[in-house]
């Protein structure tokens, strides 16, 4: 009788343990960009290339848009890395050019054209997180539209009301 007492009771505890384990784990995954987009805010990235990556002039600066880069993962990791020399693509990992080379040259060797340093420091996950939020969210998209602007600013911002009159069309697909 003690026996099946202690099982019932373990089995009970394993049921209160496990449930809350299981419909967390079957709860909907959070987009694993995320933190990309929170790195791409706190470095501001939005400055230079605006809040849907198409760049331009404007309050930031002039950037090249990320919309219609050619670039992939790996030049995008080593563009946020380094910067761009001789342009004002800054860069925003700590001993770039110093105890790294970047684009196989020294401080030493860019010179004059030695790219501005970023306003934080990121770490190699941060900088990786926002190459894969480029990708997954502003490469290859179309102009940016309603959902886009709401899916980055929340659906509160008034920043979003100059796309509402397109808000009935689909958001662009990323090119293929």
């Amino acid at each position: 009788m003690k026996i099946s007492a202690i099982t019932s009771a373990v089995a009970l505890a394993f049921v209160l343990v496990s449930g809350p384990l299981a419909s967390a784990q079957s709860a909907a995954p959070a987009d694993p960009t995320e933190a990309g987009k929170a790195v791409f805010k706190r470095a501001n990235c939005v400055g230079c290339h605006k809040w849907h990556g198409n760049g331009g002039g404007g309050y930031g600066g002039d950037a090249l848009s990320l919309r219609k880069t050619e670039l992939d993962r790996q030049h995008i990791i080593e563009t946020v890395t380094c910067g761009r020399p001789g342009t004002g693509m800054p860069y925003f990992a700590r001993g770039s050019y110093d105890t790294a080379k970047c684009y196989d040259m020294s401080r030493q060797d860019v010179g004059e054209r030695m790219p501005p340093e970023g306003g934080v420091f990121l770490r190699p996950n941060d900088i990786e997180a926002v190459a894969d939020y480029v990708l997954a969210h502003i490469k290859g998209r179309g102009e940016p539209n309603y959902d886009e602007c709401t899916a980055f600013f929340g659906n509160t911002s008034r920043v979003c009301d100059i796309y509402k009159a397109n808000a009935t069309k689909p958001a662009s697909e990323p090119s293929k």
